[in-house]
């Protein structure tokens, strides 16, 4: 019998957890790294994570560790799972830990700020390993709905199809149906940009806007999407399928959503303060919206669903303001 696949999943947060749950459904042997003692130790005595999901029986493929080189030693794939801010100094300390083959997987959705790069760009900046040995997974993926086993599709994207295909066979359940992609740009950009347009959505719920304004809100954020991407090359597929409409979909419907919810609570009439407080978990949007407009500066795209959100969020105008003014925009065809 051949060994079965080793995976490292770093970090123990409710999407890094739920996926590490995925991997060893799927088969694998999974070490998870905790960077706090007392969640490791729930996790290899009680079978818990107690901070993510309370009461849910964790796979006994599923051993965790607060040693980064211990989780990482023989890894046949190493999976990200950190604030997207915070991966270039996470993976600076990781690189030198690295197993000297193992696959790189990122399960993150943002755009670094200044540098305006997508998590693989920065992974590949870091480790200076080869484009071929990253990938993304992305999709509509709410991690406490697939800690659950509930059904969910996603896609696996590298550059390489051998390693997508390896990698879909590792995350591959009969609960988590994983499909192949080699566009990794526009995977990478479809669910970094749902995570603004999920703001948006949740400031017009939470202003008791409507259906009208969520739907056209949902499509006129994707158009802002496929136009970035078509600017740098995705695939404009992409954008009609998991990684695009299917995350976008699932983002601003679901209360699960941690950008939705950010940004009802805005909409409701709470400062970026008051959010931020009672908000437990990372929103990515909230700084990935400043950098998907930088991103879309840079290549000379408008995105004025983007650009309010960050005139809300970050310049604090209110958002009966901000509404008033994306509306009274000079009208053009849809098209464009």
């Amino acid at each position: 019998m051949s060994e079965p696949v080793k995976a490292a999943v770093l970090s123990a947060g409710s999407w890094g957890t739920a996926f590490a749950v995925v991997l060893a459904d799927a088969g694998c042997e999974v070490t998870l790294w905790a960077r706090r003692p007392e969640v490791a130790e729930a996790i290899n005595s009680a079978r818990q994570n107690p901070d993510y999901f309370p009461g849910l029986e964790l796979p006994e493929r599923i051993r965790a560790t607060t040693d980064p080189a211990e989780a990482m030693a023989g890894a046949d794939f190493t999976v990200l799972s950190v604030p997207s801010q915070t991966l270039r100094a996470n993976l600076a300390a990781w690189a030198p830990l690295l197993a000297p083959d193992t696959v790189l997987v990122s399960l993150m959705k943002g755009v670094e700020l200044g540098t305006t790069m997508r998590m693989s760009e920065v992974i590949q900046d870091v480790t200076k390993v080869g484009a071929e040995r990253i990938a993304v997974v992305t999709g509509p993926n709410l991690a406490r709905e697939i800690a659950s086993r509930m059904p969910a599709a996603a896609v696996v994207a590298a550059p390489d199809e051998a390693v997508a295909q390896r990698l879909q066979l590792a995350c591959h359940t009969p609960y988590f149906r994983p499909y192949t992609n080699t566009d990794v740009v526009g995977c990478e950009l479809g669910g970094a940009v749902k995570n603004v347009i999920g703001l948006a959505v949740g400031i017009a719920d939470g202003m008791g806007l409507g259906d009208n304004a969520k739907g056209s809100l949902i499509t006129r954020g994707l158009a802002e999407t496929t136009r970035l991407g078509l600017a740098m090359g995705a695939d404009p597929l992409t954008f009609a399928g998991l990684a695009g409409l299917g995350d976008l979909v699932a983002t601003c419907s679901s209360p699960l959503s941690r950008n939705h919810t950010f940004g009802t609570n805005l909409g409701k009439g709470m400062t970026l303060a008051e959010t931020i407080a009672v908000t437990k978990q990372t929103a990515e949007g909230v700084k990935s919206c400043q950098s998907v407009l930088d991103l879309a500066r840079r290549h000379h795209v408008d995105m004025p669903i983007t650009e309010t959100v960050v005139d809300i969020v970050h310049e604090s105008k209110p958002p009966v303001v901000a509404l008033k003014e994306l509306m009274s925009r000079s009208a053009k065809p849809e098209r464009r």
